[in-house]
């Protein structure tokens, strides 16, 4: 038997840090995606130790285990979500979205130590093409967005990777206070953001990265200089870290293409299962 699945990366337009108070996120999938397959095989599960771990975790039986992907490790784009999601659909033969995601996610804090909430794997499990998603945390309800055609995105990576385990957003150092209140103003701007026009989500883009940066200090000082060049180049609108902090991509909301390198982002379909044999 083999089975794969295809699964896309997660960008988080606004809303971050708020999965775990009940708050607000608007995210698509991107055109960046991971594609997982495993082949049975008798004696015992082969490839990397811990997607091997991973799909033990999962119930996944002995296989042959293997991962293409081009979205980028500790780049602020869930790839570790990605993973975990390909590994669940794979393993239990299951595409029913909500079940994909609570079960991702409970493998991802067991064998990845890491403290993740449900926005990246409810993200990429429930997307459509051309769609954005509205998350609300605090209901578990999801809803369809279809984005203004001035909304167009570019990543700026700012070549630092950090794994969420290494990150210190859910340390003692920064109180649960502000990382709640910090939920609640983020929220505002997610309700905010669902009527404006490019230019005014600029706005809101960066004043979610000057709370990220100043009032749960998941930015960096190299990080936040890398924000503000881009804030000012011509053609930005505004920018802002993106994913769980210290690294990572910045996203850039842009008037034209040609305003940064590199492609626009495009909104791609969700996880599937591609063939099982």
């Amino acid at each position: 038997m083999k089975v794969s699945a295809s699964v896309p990366a997660r960008i988080n337009i606004i809303g971050e840090h708020t999965d775990h108070f009940g708050g607000l996120s608007l995210t698509f999938s991107s055109q960046h995606r991971l594609d997982f397959t495993a082949s049975m095989r008798k004696d015992g599960s082969r490839g990397n130790q811990t997607v091997i771990s991973l799909w033990e975790a999962a119930g996944g039986w002995s296989a042959d285990l293997n991962v293409d992907s081009d979205i980028p490790v500790g780049a602020g784009l869930s790839s570790s979500a990605a993973l975990c999601v390909a590994i669940v659909m794979c393993s239990q033969n299951n595409t029913d979205p909500m079940e994909v995601s609570l079960e991702a996610q409970r493998i991802e804090n067991q064998v990845l130590r890491s403290n993740c909430g449900l926005m990246d794997q409810i993200s990429i499990t429930h997307s459509k093409e051309g769609i954005a998603t509205l998350l609300d945390f605090s209901r578990m309800s999801i809803e369809e967005f279809r984005m203004p055609e001035d909304w167009r995105f570019k990543l700026v990576d700012t070549g630092i990777r950090r794994s969420l385990s290494e990150t210190k957003y859910s340390s003692p150092e920064i109180k649960i206070g502000t990382r709640r209140t910090h939920a609640k103003e983020e929220s505002s701007r997610v309700m905010t953001a669902l009527n404006s026009d490019a230019r005014a989500l600029g706005t809101i883009l960066n004043e979610s990265h000057a709370s990220i940066s100043e009032s749960i200090r998941a930015s960096t000082p190299e990080i936040d200089s890398t924000v503000k060049e881009i804030q000012n180049t011509a053609g930005v609108l505004g920018a802002r870290l993106m994913g769980g902090g210290f690294g990572g991509m910045i996203l850039a909301l842009v008037e034209e293409e040609d305003a940064l390198p590199g492609e626009l982002l495009i909104s791609s379909r969700s996880a599937f299962l591609q063939e099982t044999l």
